[in-house]
């Protein structure tokens, strides 16, 4: 299993709320995490079957921007 990075505007708890059904459908037997705390709010894939850019094209679509780090 490969470990993502990326810098997203993911802010706050209804932010992530919007984006799970998104991700949770797309990483399937993968993880995923964001740190709303931290300034670059980062959000963690892991996932062995997905490319950067999958994930990023999934985060776009639910309104939001991410960008791998």
């Amino acid at each position: 299993m490969k470990t993502m990075k990326f810098k997203t505007n993911i802010n706050c708890s209804n932010c992530v709320a919007k984006v799970t059904p998104f991700l949770d459908k797309k990483t399937g037997k993968g993880s995923w995490n964001v740190d709303t705390e931290s300034d670059d709010k980062i959000l963690t894939v892991e996932n062995s079957e997905l490319t950067a850019e999958d994930i990023v094209k999934t985060i776009k679509r639910t309104g939001f921007e991410a960008n791998q780090i």
